[in-house]
């Protein structure tokens, strides 16, 4: 009997990993079948970039994601495996990240023979806004903002290293800050040839110029937000028609770390995004645990769970827990 007492930790251990892992399964099953359907309505290949709040490790520290290597890579691979004349249809959630991912996943979707769109819920900053250059249109939901592009050198904005050696006498200025603003300078004209060769045939040769060099210089703070009406001032093809499918779709990418909203507010009518209770995180494009960048389909409807009904009178125990 002490035995059993002795053991009894360990198969609450064992059992709460199964019953996460069973919920899981079928929440992902069930998210799947809906994005493939979704995809399939729009006769495109859909890949999302949702970079949010992640646990991370056995003890949950949350860790926000960014453009990172890895996404690169399963984009590209994501859009190699897209037929030619397949539109492609982005939807970017993102602070930003490295310039080298982010450029190449922007040259792998210029490079597309297809349409190229790419969709912005809320927000595509830094990185997100380099790869969102890339695309024939830009679709922008009401308040939803790109941002500047400029390169931040040693955590800080690049523009602004390279001002202050013109501002200060060289003698006066340490030998690290003169090797940053020369790294600055570099990194500056190169995002900004980046983004005029990304703009280029979307827009007029003098606008994407313009656009680069606006962009890529520093004017603004590097979190500065750039919505629907100034991008389309400073002569980015943009709309602000957001289909309601892609709201849906980026409502099944929640915060996974946050255990209770912050934000409450109760519907006259229940909406169609929010009818699933049991939303998750998708991974991979082959469905992949830890990925951090999503893409899905299109499979053989053969290869998928039948959808559940979305009432049912009796859940099973793991859901019920779970």
């Amino acid at each position: 009997m002490e035995g059993f007492w002795g053991a009894l930790p360990i198969i609450f251990i064992v059992l709460y990993f199964l019953l996460r892992n069973m919920a899981n399964s079928q929440r992902h099953a069930e998210l799947v079948n809906k994005f493939s359907k979704i995809q399939k309505k729009r006769r495109s290949r859909i890949i999302a970039i949702v970079h949010r709040q992640e646990p991370m490790g056995l003890l949950g520290i949350p860790m926000l994601r960014y453009i990172d290597l890895n996404d690169a890579e399963e984009v590209l691979d994501a859009i190699r495996k897209t037929p030619p004349n397949k539109p492609l249809e982005f939807i970017l959630h993102t602070p930003g990240g490295l310039v080298l991912p982010a450029l190449q996943i922007a040259r792998a979707i210029k490079a597309h023979p297809g349409k190229k769109t790419v969709f912005v819920p809320h927000y595509a900053m830094s990185g997100g806004t380099l790869i969102a250059l890339a695309a024939d249109e830009i679709v922008l939901s009401e308040h939803a903002v790109l941002g500047p592009i400029d390169p931040q050198i040693g955590g800080l904005p690049a523009a602004s290293v390279v001002r202050v050696t013109q501002d200060k006498p060289i003698q006066a200025t340490e030998d690290y800050t003169l090797i940053l603003a020369d790294v600055g300078a570099m990194a500056i004209s190169q995002l900004e040839k980046a983004a005029r060769e990304l703009l280029a045939g979307t827009v007029s040769e003098n606008a994407a110029i313009a656009v680069a060099e606006q962009l890529s210089s520093g004017r603004w703070t590097h979190d500065y937000p750039i919505a629907h009406g100034e991008a389309r001032e400073l002569g980015l093809n943009v709309s602000n028609k957001m289909p309601k499918e892609i709201m849906e779709l980026m409502a099944l990418f929640p915060d996974t770390v946050r255990r209770s909203p912050s934000v409450r507010y109760i519907e006259d009518e229940p909406s169609a995004i929010t009818e699933n209770p049991h939303r998750v995180t998708m991974t991979g494009y082959q469905p992949q645990p830890g990925s951090r960048s999503f893409s899905y389909g299109p499979w053989d409807p053969k290869e998928l769970k039948t959808e559940h009904p979305k009432n049912q009178e009796r859940k099973p125990l793991w859901r019920r827990l779970w």
